[in-house]
């Protein structure tokens, strides 16, 4: 449920309809492709904020025994900054950079909370089934609170709300400030069954540590130990880079795609729809992945879908219609949640299970590296070139290189030392 509950923020603030008004409205009085790129900076300081303190406060709350109310803490924030999306207007460039950073930092933080509960709650077999399901219920839930957005903002009068010709700037831009509202309502309240009835798991304790060690101090410790102990599984490591650098380049797309559009003068009605088509394009192709990946494998698969990620790059920097920007949609949920559940899965193939939870607060702590430089390269492109069409095709450089080093990657050797591993044998 929470999955559900945070999507709403991915889907509404992140990727439809706040950077469309940031771009229109917030920060009206930018010059061309200035908002784009402010808008790109705030991506890659928020995740960088997040990716710097993730390690740490995940392994004091491991020790602690505090996840949920790191979880709950993140939320908050969050959730604050959200509904404080509703007071920005026209020319509120700094006051809506702030928020949109807060909220941003909010949802982030709040998922290494999130993703660390899941070995604990979870049986053995059970953890892809459920983080899955996790996935797809996310893309169910934004997706209806998205067309709920939609409906009200391309027809505010069937709402109740102002709308015609002569509206104020305050009436004409409420429909939008009503939908950063609601997810803040929505993420807050179908975040509580989640606090209701999951349990907090145990503080971990190292059989070394010294009793009465400060929590940092001993976060620290575990965070160099894991991390040495994880460069040990070479096929495993590389997996994890090579995501590293290809989910960046895909976060880049996401985030990136709505603003890009709006600067082309594409409606706005049709970018929310376009972002509406991908959360349910993306259910059911996320499972034909799945099917296509048990046929050639799962590295094959990914292959494909960083291929069609740099023809949607390709094709973005041709882009000049809704059309295009229809098409590009339904290309994207062909392959965003079957590249990204792959991954996960194949870098859960090479780890011993005993260690899944530690080697995955590490994949967690470089999912969310990824999206940082991507972002970074897009302002500097723009602000090089002045182009938005030259940012877009400097993405492919992150599917190009990622796939690099994917194709290093042996999965038949990663399964042999993980399971040699799990055995007793000597580790790697």
């Amino acid at each position: 449920m929470y999955d559900w509950a945070a999507s709403a923020m991915q889907t509404t603030v992140i990727v439809a309809v706040f950077p469309i008004y940031f771009v229109k409205v917030a920060g009206a009085g930018l010059a061309e492709s200035g908002a784009t790129q402010r808008l790109a900076a705030i991506n890659t300081v928020a995740l960088v904020v997040v990716a710097l303190i993730s390690p740490v406060l995940g392994a004091v709350s491991d020790y602690q025994g505090t996840r949920k109310r790191f979880l709950a803490a993140f939320m908050l924030v969050g959730v604050a900054a959200v509904a404080g999306l509703f007071f920005v207007q026209r020319g509120d460039l700094e006051l809506g950079s702030w928020l949109f950073a807060l909220a941003l930092i909010g949802v982030a933080g709040s998922y290494v909370f999130y993703e660390a509960l899941l070995p604990h709650l979870a049986r053995d077999g059970e953890i892809d089934r459920i983080s899955t399901a996790g996935y797809a219920l996310g893309y169910v839930g934004g997706g209806l609170l998205l067309a709920l957005n939609l409906a009200w903002i391309q027809k505010p009068a069937w709402f109740g709300l102002p709308s015609g010709p002569g509206l104020d700037e305050a009436a004409a831009t409420l429909p939008a400030r009503l939908a950063f509202l609601s997810v803040a309502v929505w993420w807050a309240a179908f975040s509580i069954p989640l606090f209701r009835r999951v349990p907090e798991p145990p503080g971990i304790r190292r059989t070394d540590q010294p009793a009465g060690e400060h929590p940092v101090r001993a976060a620290f410790g575990r965070l160099r130990e894991t991390f040495r102990e994880l460069r040990g599984y070479r096929q495993a490591f590389l997996m994890l880079l090579a995501f590293l650098i290809y989910n960046d380049g895909i976060q880049t797309i996401i985030k990136m795609a709505t603003a890009y559009g709006t600067e082309l003068g594409i409606d706005q009605g049709a970018l929310i729809g376009a972002i509406l088509l991908v959360q349910f394009v993306g259910i059911p192709c996320s499972f034909l992945f799945g099917m296509l990946a048990g046929r050639i494998g799962a590295k094959p698969a990914l292959f494909f879908g960083l291929l069609a990620y740099a023809l949607i790059s390709v094709l973005g920097y041709y882009m000049k219609t809704a059309t295009h920007f229809y098409v590009l949609a339904g290309l994207v949920g062909m392959v965003q949640g079957g590249t990204q559940a792959l991954s996960r899965s194949l870098f859960a193939s090479m780890i011993p299970q005993p260690k899944s939870g530690e080697f995955f607060g590490f994949f967690s702590v470089f999912e969310k590296f990824a999206g940082i430089f991507g972002p970074l390269i897009f302002a500097g492109t723009i602000a090089a070139t002045g182009s938005s069409r030259n940012a877009i095709l400097s993405v492919i450089g992150f599917f190009a290189v990622g796939a690099a080093i994917l194709a290093r990657v042996d999965p038949e050797e990663g399964r042999r030392q993980a399971r040699a591993a799990e055995a007793g044998a000597p580790s790697p």
